[in-house]
């Protein structure tokens, strides 16, 4: 039984994962770590300074001002972790970098197969459209999400951007500049309203013609799932970074 802690415990994500690993026999929730809520009879630590043992791992859908701290208990109790909080910093992906010499770590902007999936989709189909084709991103999401664009959104453009020899540039405000669009801009627009869980879409306009490759998240359940998938894969390892796509490519090659 793999005895798993998360941070973030309280929040949407962390509820879901907490109801989702019921249906995982191997998984246990041991306790979380929220600076506010209930833990409705979990045990709940306000943070992660309180927590003094190790776990079999660490799944973290808290918020990017915490993220030293998770990267100082994970590095002190040797504990592997999945990193789910979007929105980091340049630094704190150096930071694990460094953390990952002695630690596993599971890092992905979305959890879901589907959208990992699409990432796959866009290495082979952005080499034969790019030249031809402009490629804009539309992301949407609930109106109580921080950060603009999503983590999705640019995991998505970082498929795409890492499939061909050449740059990318990302665009992010067309507001304040008026000009052409460039041939190698991957724009970018974010929607922010009501509930809506994620949707994304990738577009390749060209003349006379529109490919459209979208994903819509119709529950976060996907995303908790992912998530504890994502623990007993990184639990088993040892050092080092890894994805969806080290996750996907082991299932394969165990069938």
């Amino acid at each position: 039984m793999k005895k798993i802690l998360i941070t973030g415990a309280c929040g949407f994500m962390g509820k879901m994962i907490r109801e989702c690993a019921k249906a995982f026999d191997d998984i246990e929730i041991i306790a979380g770590v929220d600076i506010a809520g209930d833990g409705e009879g979990l045990t709940i630590y306000r943070s992660l300074e309180n927590v003094t043992f190790a776990v079999d791992c660490l799944i973290d859908f808290s918020h990017p001002s915490l993220f030293d701290d998770v990267l100082t208990y994970a590095t002190k109790y040797k504990v592997p972790t999945v990193v789910a909080t979007t929105g980091l910093s340049k630094e704190a992906y150096k930071r694990m970098d460094v953390a990952a010499d002695n630690i596993p770590l599971f890092v992905s902007a979305n959890m879901s197969l589907g959208i990992n999936l699409i990432c796959e989709l866009l290495k082979k189909a952005v080499p034969t459209l790019y030249k031809t084709y402009d490629i804009e991103i539309v992301e949407k999401h609930h109106n109580r999400k921080l950060d603009a664009p999503s983590g999705t959104a640019i995991m998505l453009a970082d498929a795409a951007s890492k499939s061909v020899d050449e740059e990318f540039d990302y665009i992010y405000d067309r507001h304040s500049v008026r000009q052409k669009r460039n041939k190698m801009d991957i724009g970018f627009s974010s929607v922010r309203g009501g509930t809506i869980v994620g949707e994304h879409d990738v577009i390749f306009a060209g003349d006379d013609e529109i490919i459209t490759i979208s994903h819509s998240a119709m529950s976060r359940r996907i995303f908790a799932n992912g998530a504890l998938e994502a623990a007993r894969f990184i639990s088993e390892k040892r050092t080092g970074i890894y994805s969806m796509e080290d996750l996907i490519k082991e299932r394969l090659e165990n069938k």
